[in-house]
């Protein structure tokens, strides 16, 4: 009976594996594609979409050169601002999210647990129900600007970081925070030199998620956003037409491929900590 088990086992095992290694191929072979298509010249990215880049097929470096080039918008000035997005949304969730979530876990009287389900709710709530209302309302309040959407990012990406944040927060013992006030610890100094720490975990997975969100995000700032003066990386991939509205395809996979490089690498170097923040903050509590 043992063997059997052990053999049954391993087959289920060896299955799973096969099963998983075709998903994850059938995951990658779209980026695999753009790669392919962002060294071909333009007219066989559409008529040799699937083969290599060989012959008079390569066009080297000159698809990344036009895409960087083209129009009178710099591609720089747009990864820049995409840069300063993402780092300043990301920053502000992070702070904002997590001292939620910490004052909704330890007070968690009839208004905290009303604030956890509106900010659980907000989840659910699809992005095109509130999309134009939000494009008049940022135009009233000036932030259609790089340095003011992060606001607007955060009442988007507040939902899940505070579930996160509070799920975690619940499974620390109070009796660190404690001997803290006891040593004369105010709530803000206890936050940051207490609390902070050791959120680690989860504020890694929350940050990790959002810049992921963020950089790649076209929709919000596209509508948010004058596009005369401020334009992110999709936004500026999105204008990447000639005349009667043609596409450089081989130009738009180059820059596609720069935009998505960054965010891969990121996410390689950090997904270790991703599963563990998730599940820190989803199981206790």
């Amino acid at each position: 009976m043992a063997q059997k088990s052990l053999h049954a086992e391993k087959v289920s095992r060896t299955v799973l594996t096969v099963v998983f290694s075709v998903i994850a191929v059938l995951w990658v072979y779209p980026v695999f594609v753009v790669i392919l298509n962002s060294f071909k010249l333009n007219t066989f990215v559409k008529t040799n979409t699937f083969a290599f880049p060989t012959g008079e097929m390569f066009a080297g470096f000159k698809n990344f050169i036009k895409g960087m080039t083209f129009g009178n918008y710099p591609f720089f000035k747009s990864a820049l601002y995409s840069l300063i997005i993402t780092v300043a949304s990301t920053a502000l969730i992070l702070i904002c999210t997590a001292m939620t979530g910490w004052f909704i876990a330890r007070v968690d009287n009839k208004f905290c647990r009303i604030l956890y389900l509106i900010c659980v709710f907000s989840m659910v709530v699809p992005f095109q129900m509130v999309m134009f209302t939000l494009s008049k309302t940022a135009d009233v309040l000036k932030l259609n600007t790089p340095w003011t959407i992060p606001v607007i990012y955060l009442g988007f990406g507040a939902g899940l970081a505070i579930f996160m944040f509070t799920g975690f927060v619940k499974g620390v013992p109070k009796e660190i925070e404690e001997a803290a006030y006891i040593d004369g610890c105010g709530p803000v100094r206890t936050f940051f030199t207490i609390v902070l720490p050791i959120l680690k975990p989860t504020l890694i997975s929350v940050g990790i998620l959002e810049i992921m969100w963020i950089w790649n995000d076209y929709l919000l700032p596209y509508l948010v956003l004058d596009r005369t003066k401020y334009m992110t990386i999709p936004i500026h991939i999105q204008y990447l037409k000639g005349s009667y509205g043609t596409v450089d395809l081989g130009a738009t996979m180059a820059l596609i491929l720069l935009s998505i490089i960054p965010v891969i690498v990121f996410y390689l170097l950090c997904q270790k900590h991703i599963i563990k923040g998730v599940a820190a903050g989803a199981v206790k509590g």
